[in-house]
């Protein structure tokens, strides 16, 4: 007896594929259409049960109806020379008139009555478009001493930099210091001239000269001390002299 054809519209058709990476699960799905005025019943079987989750796995299609079914495949470690054998098939049939019970109808089902359609799973990679070319070796070398030679200029760059840097702050030390010397030379000048005017204020007859030790401006206040002690006792003696008198 012939195999009877497939009542229900099945989407896709003939290969049921799964994008990667395989790290979580990832889920395709099953479109099944019943374009007829019967109830059909359905079931999904697969030759590798332990490595998909199918939901719903069986069931029964109203006339006219439409259903999605969630195949979902659980993670594994993904091996791209490893040949894919697994495959899906949809098994569907005629419902009886009357209550069923599905479980006891796909076991005592007549296998003549049966419908069935193949689909193969296909596994796909997601295309990295950032990916080196691995078949381009000489232009990776070529990158890789052009990255090189930009990271040797900045680092000169960054060299040549702080060498600038430094030779300015020395530049500037150096002014600085300058600028010290004449401050230090001009004080030494108006103390030189605080000195003269102290002597020359006390009768003093002594010459000051760049060579000459100059002695501190607090040691003319003792002199001026005396010479004032000097005068008022002049003062006092001439006064007693007249009162005396």
């Amino acid at each position: 007896m012939a195999k009877q054809e497939q009542v229900l519209i099945i989407e896709p058709q003939n290969e049921l594929k799964f994008r990667g990476p395989f790290i979580t699960p990832v889920t395709s799905f099953l479109k099944l259409t019943n374009p007829t005025t019967s109830y059909v019943c359905f079931k999904i079987k697969t030759t590798a049960p332990k490595r998909y989750c199918v939901r719903p796995n069986s069931g029964v299609l109203e006339p006219k109806g439409v259903i999605s079914i969630a195949v979902s495949l659980q993670p594994f470690e993904f091996d791209p020379n490893e040949k894919n054998k697994h495959k899906f098939m949809v098994q569907t049939l005629i419902a009886p008139e009357g209550k069923v019970n599905l479980d006891m109808l796909w076991k005592e089902v007549d296998p003549e009555s049966l419908m069935d359609s193949k689909l193969k799973c296909v596994f796909e990679m997601p295309v990295d478009d950032e990916t080196p070319n691995p078949t381009a070796p000489s232009e990776l070398t070529t990158a890789s001493d052009e990255t090189r030679r930009i990271g040797d200029s900045a680092n000169v760059n960054h060299d040549g930099g702080e060498l600038a840097k430094a030779a300015k702050e020395v530049k500037h030390l150096r002014a600085e210091e300058s600028c010290l010397r004449q401050e230090n030379l001009l004080l030494k000048e108006e103390l030189l001239q605080l000195h003269h005017q102290i002597y020359t204020g006390s009768g003093g007859t002594a010459q000051i000269s760049s060579t000459t030790p100059v002695p501190t401006p607090v040691a003319a206040v003792p002199s001026i001390l005396y010479i004032g002690f000097a005068l008022g006792m002049g003062l006092l003696g001439i006064l007693l002299g007249k009162f005396l008198l």
